[in-house]
């Protein structure tokens, strides 16, 4: 589970793109596919967390993959869901103890 620290939204566009190796455009496209969600100040610019930095790498790592954006957002979707029932499992197990 995220902590609060990770999840909360610090990071300008342009110190985020640079911290992950992307450019600023590029991240805004993954923000467009649904791929990453940055917070939004109440001005509307982007904050990136730790979290989101994360992501935005892993979505890198994919790419150079050889997958496509589509295929990316498939395999992130597995991937959470995989970490959800993976979840549900230890919190079962920590109950039947």
């Amino acid at each position: 589970m995220a902590t609060p620290h990770e999840s909360r939204g610090v990071y300008a566009i342009s110190v985020a793109a640079e911290l992950v190796g992307v450019g600023v455009q590029t991240l805004r496209l993954y923000e467009t596919r649904g791929l990453v969600e940055p917070s939004r100040t109440g001005g509307g610019t982007r904050r990136y967390s730790a979290l989101d930095l994360d992501r935005a790498r892993r979505i890198v790592e994919l790419l150079e993959a050889g997958l496509n954006l589509a295929g990316v957002a498939m395999v992130l979707e597995l991937e959470a869901e995989n970490a959800e029932l993976r979840e549900q499992v230890a919190r079962r197990s920590r109950g039947a103890r």
